[in-house]
């Protein structure tokens, strides 16, 4: 068996994907998800004219040789629009591989360690009434962990309030990237946000008790003494996770925070290689693993880098908005079946009109998910569906202070 072809398709179902499929030369096909929201036509264009010609007359069972002679053949190594053409090349022979043997693709990485794969939901409001009503229809849809993001007095415009206006007319945390040619601009004080969260979460817990389990995503915002001070000032309020507190790139930034606070740690979703995580992992700075595999090379790294994170009881907690497509959380779903140190997913499901596009055979049931028994990553692109909804430019928003400066979003 060799590969025949392979194709690129951009569409925008609500929101912007990169999808690649490969065909065999006997006829079967494997997907992969390329997208890099606010960049997909540089991960399109990379995988149109430096990847796919690469793959003609390959064998497509040698995934891993695959890999590795991608990552390594360019010379110019990592960055995240490589990494995501790397990761749907890498999906797109599991799939494949899975489809000939007759298995979904966790049977190939071993076999399940649990039943499902336990998920989290996305709450936010402008007050706490508003938050109070999202976080129970959160509950109603059977979530039984809860994200908790919260609008903060003095700053109009925050990450993760789906509350605010969208030019798309789509919930703002459902997909924060707005249509045009520039990006939106935000404010941000980080001030203001460290005096306001704590009693947002006070408010939280003695609404819903202690026992249901809360996340925060700090978004990057803070720096490492004001992540620090965040940590501490949750301690008694039992969160789950704490995720992104401050930006990572400085991975001794994290030794700082974990000096100060027993608050757990999630960070990773804009990491794309071992590289930009192995410290963290290593050192115990951190307890939760955030990558996704769209982001880091695909099924094939990610089941490394989990691997090693077992070693030093850091768990998963994989991104998983509606910036990873159909695809690719199907992908790193597989993986967190099977993986022991599983942790929590994070679980925003896709509109109509992508699952239009993308027929997923994953369930959600009582707050636990699961991938399905078809071949392969049981997901089917639609081409004839893509094709009804054209690339449409987007830009996620970026933050200023009061002051002007620019800030990180």
């Amino acid at each position: 068996m060799r590969i025949e072809k392979a194709e690129v398709f951009v569409t925008s179902p609500s929101r912007n994907f990169v999808t690649l499929r490969i065909t065999t030369d006997d006829g079967v096909t494997g997907i992969g998800d390329a997208t890099l929201n606010g960049r997909e036509l540089a991960v399109a264009t990379y995988l149109q004219e430096h990847v796919c010609q690469l793959l003609l007359d390959k064998d497509p069972s040698t995934i891993e040789d695959t890999w590795q002679f991608l990552y390594r053949a360019s010379y110019w190594r990592r960055g995240p629009v490589t990494m995501a053409a790397i990761a749907a090349v890498d999906m797109a022979l599991w799939d494949i591989k899975g489809k000939v043997a007759g298995l979904p693709v966790y049977q190939l990485l071993g076999g399940a360690s649990r039943r499902a794969c336990r998920a989290y939901g996305h709450a936010s409001g402008r007050d706490l009434e508003h938050l109070f009503d999202s976080i129970r229809e959160e509950l109603d849809l059977g979530y039984t962990s809860i994200r908790v993001q919260t609008s903060v007095p003095g700053i109009e415009k925050l990450y993760g309030v789906a509350a605010q206006e969208q030019s798309t007319g789509e919930r703002y945390d459902f997909e924060p990237a707005n249509r045009g040619t520039q990006p939106v601009e935000e404010d941000w004080d980080t001030r203001a946000y460290l005096r306001h969260v704590p009693t947002v979460f006070e408010a939280v817990r003695n609404e819903f008790g202690p026992e249901l389990p809360l996340l925060h995503d700090g978004h990057h915002r803070m720096t490492p003494r004001e992540a620090a001070q965040l940590g501490k000032s949750l301690e008694p309020f039992d969160l789950y996770w704490l995720e992104d507190c401050t930006p990572a790139e400085n991975q001794e930034a994290l030794r700082l925070v974990r000096q100060h606070t027993t608050t757990p740690l999630a960070i990773g979703e804009v990491f794309n290689s071992v590289y930009d995580i192995k410290d963290l992992i290593q050192e115990q700075l951190i307890d939760f693993v955030r990558c996704a595999s769209t982001h880091f090379g695909g099924i094939t790294p990610l089941r490394k880098v989990m691997n090693f994170a077992e070693m030093y009881q850091v768990r998963s907690g994989f991104h998983g908005p509606t910036d990873v497509s159909p695809i690719g959380f199907a992908a790193q779903l597989h993986l967190g079946l099977s993986i022991h140190n599983y942790g929590l997913q994070e679980y925003m499901p896709h509109s109509r009109l992508t699952r239009e596009v993308f027929h997923e055979g994953l369930t959600f049931e009582n707050g636990y998910l699961h991938p399905g028994d078809a071949p392969g990553l049981g997901v089917d692109f639609d081409e004839t569906a893509a094709g009804r909804f054209p690339y449409d430019q987007a830009y996620l928003p970026y933050n200023r202070l009061a002051d002007g400066t620019v800030h990180n979003w």
